[in-house]
């Protein structure tokens, strides 16, 4: 049985997600311990036990400690086992989290699944359904897989009620990815979403956008959503590539001005835009375990997050995966090597 310290690296919920992802995939039991040690509310949320109850389901799994604000788990997986499952986080806990426990097994799976999730769809701290299907979901596709991802219906924190509908037809192997130029840009977009939020809001939020990025009127949109999914502000920046397409995100919360949300998005999009790399430093985190698989590939990115070297750690202790990580000024580029075992 691995031991898994929860504390280490960001010491939040990524390092229980991807130890639960490697168990199912490697077969290989795991005790982890102090897990979200380094939040201000550790111990498991219900979020969490959405993800860690899927993944035993998945995986016809025996566990234990699996209980609202326990920081210690053992999770022994047997077969991963494709079907059709529904869960209901029952809160606005971020389904796209969940989502991200289990996939990585569902790429290689004997057979094809459809996951339904309930709950939140765009959530701080979190992809949100807009990255999923433009720049995550398309380069894993080109692996080999089959990924669609339909939004039946948003969920914004903290109301919850989002619904999304995942299909996976799995590849009996993954092909290794190579993303070390953007290519030409083809298309820069913004849209400010707004549920049971004053339209003034999306407006003043694309305003800062166009001015900084110095970006016209009909390359900005407004999207109204029914006031019952609210309340929620959402802005969301694409940029299409010939190679990639990349989203960034903010998100309206309360006392926090409009016009502070858009900056946000802005320097995020004017230092990527800056540095010249295909993948954006949220996109890199989730791209190190598709590569581990395929035992292969290279991007080029921005300064890594923690978030990216707590993940980097994790493969390399339970896969023996190798990854060189080179920066030069303000490019990293991170490429997989073959194991050390």
């Amino acid at each position: 049985m691995r031991l898994i310290d929860g504390s280490r690296g960001e010491g939040g919920g990524q390092v229980l997600r991807t130890s639960l992802a490697l168990s199912l995939l490697t077969g290989e039991p795991l005790k982890m311990v102090n897990i979200r040690a380094g939040r201000q509310r550790p111990g498991l949320l219900r979020q969490h036990l959405c993800a860690v109850n899927l993944a035993a389901q998945l995986g016809r799994a025996e566990v234990s400690g699996a209980e609202p604000g326990s920081r210690e788990l053992e999770f022994r997986p047997h077969a991963v086992t494709p079907g059709h499952y529904e869960v209901s986080i029952g809160t606005a806990g971020s389904t796209t989290l969940v989502l991200q426990t289990v996939l990585p097994a569902l790429l290689t799976a004997s057979g094809p699944t459809t996951l339904v999730l309930e709950g939140g769809t765009h959530n701080p701290l979190a992809p949100t359904h807009e990255f999923l299907t433009r720049a995550f979901v398309p380069l894993v596709n080109r692996m080999g897989p089959k990924i669609a991802v339909e939004l039946e219906r948003p969920g914004f924190h903290p109301a919850g009620g989002g619904r999304l509908r995942v299909s996976v037809e799995p590849s009996r192997t993954l092909a290794p990815l190579e993303l070390r130029e953007r290519g030409a840009v083809i298309s820069q977009r913004a849209t400010a979403t707004v549920a049971a939020v004053p339209g003034a809001v999306a407006k003043r939020e694309l305003a800062v956008l166009a001015r900084r990025l110095s970006w016209s009127e009909d390359q900005l949109a407004i999207q109204g959503l029914p006031k019952e999914v609210g309340p929620g502000n959402v802005l969301s920046a694409v940029i299409e590539s010939e190679h990639v397409t990349e989203v960034f995100t903010g998100f309206g919360e309360k006392s926090v001005r409009a016009e502070t949300v858009a900056e946000g998005v802005a320097r995020e999009v004017a230092a990527y835009l800056r540095a010249g790399v295909p993948v954006g430093q949220h996109l890199a985190d989730q791209l190190l375990l598709p590569l581990a698989l395929a035992k292969g590939g290279s991007f080029r990115t921005q300064e890594l997050t923690l978030h990216t070297r707590t993940q980097l750690e994790l493969l390399r202790d339970t896969l023996g995966a190798q990854f060189t990580v080179h920066q030069d000024a303000e490019v990293v580029t991170v490429a997989w090597q073959a194991s050390s075992r």
